[in-house]
């Protein structure tokens, strides 16, 4: 859908969002990652993690053709400790690591850099699919929970650049399981990127209360909302994007099987057809409703937007999030059956665009500034405008789903919505207020799973870990 939030007044780079807010070190050859820009270019398959943060040799069970080191089941024997899924020996993110078995140049193409001061998967240029997982941690262990972040920042600095986690899917003690599960080999990293974020709820663990950012607020219940509490909050998100499914169906998965008995999964959702674009150049997408989406979204490539709007500054607060951004899910349902029975001239009007161009009504071609004033004071264009929401900016990265059908013979369709910014009180908050009251495409969806994370800045080299700023060098 097209939510017009922008970075202020007329500005470019404002984006349009449905219903919402409608709905390095080893590897930094490969581009600005300094930006929170991806690479399409090639980035060293083995990035530093695969090295100090693996905290041992890489070995290879793909290729058979050289040395390894002995496993850690060799190493720690059949208890728990030795069979435990990722798990690192004493400090966490030591975890041996092995091509993906493509071959030498295997992890060379398509690989986004992990390292840098923002974590990828916010202003990179946004991948075709998406898997996003919500956490709810388990133990009650803070030092537990630490390596297992440490742990979850090794693996995915293997896996975003095309390698196997642990000693890899075979080749090791035929009696326990691998390390990885395997179905990405062969596979290309296909641009995934990793993002990490912690919920409300994890701060009342952990002695963490004190450190919750003001910005990190319980959403407000909104006119319309029919949340499902099995689809919404979590203590920790994981945010997988990728060209390819399958890969991002991996990654979840892995960074799961790491975390069993630390932490469960509390309800994820898979994501095809991007509905927006950080990449200004790219054709604009379309969403279910077959209109243009993200007309105006921020660009990974302007730097300045992205401080103004995105990520935290320093004199945010707290430290520790300066860098980092907030994010918002929501899950919105479509009722699609009813939009296609809907004339043509309504869902124009309901929008504000014309569905083939995309052009703001009286406009002639897609970017052209819109004439609020000339689209009916419902239309979500108008409504979702900057102008129209003090300007209020937000970056999306919505994706389109379909999860069968309701059993009443309707599709269970719509989109998964993705918001950065730099405080929830100044940007998802004030817009969707304003959709929920007015926006005559509430007749059409209905927000059904919402949660909120802080994401916290970028893992700086292989020594660093995602969360370190949060829970301290003391934890090192």
């Amino acid at each position: 859908m097209a939510e017009e939030v922008a970075a202020g007044a007329g500005q470019q780079g404002a984006q349009e969002t449905p219903g919402a807010a409608g709905p390095e070190r080893g590897d930094t050859a490969a581009g600005p990652r300094d930006q929170g820009i991806a690479s399409d270019g090639p980035a060293a398959g083995g990035s530093a993690a695969g090295g100090s943060a693996a905290g041992g040799s890489a070995t290879s069970g793909a290729d058979g053709g050289r040395p390894r080191t002995p496993s850690r089941r060799a190493l720690l024997g059949w208890g728990g400790a030795g069979l435990a899924l990722g798990a690192a020996a004493a400090g966490g993110a030591t975890a041996a690591v092995e091509s993906g078995g493509g071959g030498p140049g295997a992890a060379d193409a398509a690989a986004v850099p992990f390292h840098g001061p923002h974590q990828a998967g916010i202003a990179t240029a946004v991948q075709d699919r998406l898997h996003f997982a919500a956490f709810d941690v388990k133990t009650t262990d803070r030092a537990e929970f630490v390596r297992l972040l440490k742990d979850w920042t090794a693996a995915a600095a293997r896996m975003t650049g095309g390698h196997t986690v642990g000693h890899g899917a075979f080749g090791e003690l035929p009696e326990a399981p691998p390390d990885d599960t395997g179905e990405a080999l062969g596979l290309p990293p296909s641009r995934l990127t990793l993002t990490l974020g912690f919920g409300p709820s994890l701060f009342t663990k952990f002695g963490l209360a004190d450190r919750r950012p003001d910005a990190l607020v319980d959403l407000p219940k909104f006119p319309g909302d029919n949340l499902d509490p099995a689809r919404s909050g979590g203590d920790l998100c994981i945010q997988a994007c990728a060209d390819d499914p399958q890969v991002a169906v991996h990654a979840i998965r892995n960074l799961a099987r790491i975390g069993f008995g630390t932490v469960a999964i509390r309800w994820s959702q898979l994501g095809f057809g991007k509905t927006s674009s950080t990449t200004p150049d790219a054709q604009t997408p379309r969403n279910l409703m077959g209109f243009k989406d993200g007309t105006r979204n921020i660009a990974g490539t302007d730097t300045k937007r992205l401080d103004t709007h995105v990520w935290v500054g320093a004199q945010d607060g707290p430290h520790w999030m300066t860098g980092g951004s907030y994010l918002v899910a929501r899950r919105i349902r479509m009722n699609i059956e009813t939009w296609d029975r809907t004339s043509l001239q309504e869902q124009e009007d309901v929008f504000g665009r014309d569905k083939g161009e995309g052009a703001p009504v009286g406009k002639a071609k897609e970017h052209d500034e819109p004439f609020l004033k000339a689209m009916k004071p419902t239309a979500h264009v108008r409504l979702a405008h900057p102008d129209s929401n003090q300007g209020a900016t937000i970056l999306r990265r919505g994706y389109s789903f379909t999860d069968g059908t309701d059993g009443l013979g309707r599709l269970e369709a719509g989109l998964f919505f993705l918001a950065y910014q730099r405080d929830v009180r100044k940007g998802f908050i004030p817009v969707q207020r304003h959709l929920a009251r007015q926006d005559a495409l509430n007749e059409y969806i209905q927000h059904v799973g919402s949660a909120v994370f802080a994401i916290p800045p970028g893992v700086r080299d292989g020594r660093d870990w995602w969360g370190s700023t949060l829970f301290g060098k003391s934890d090192d």
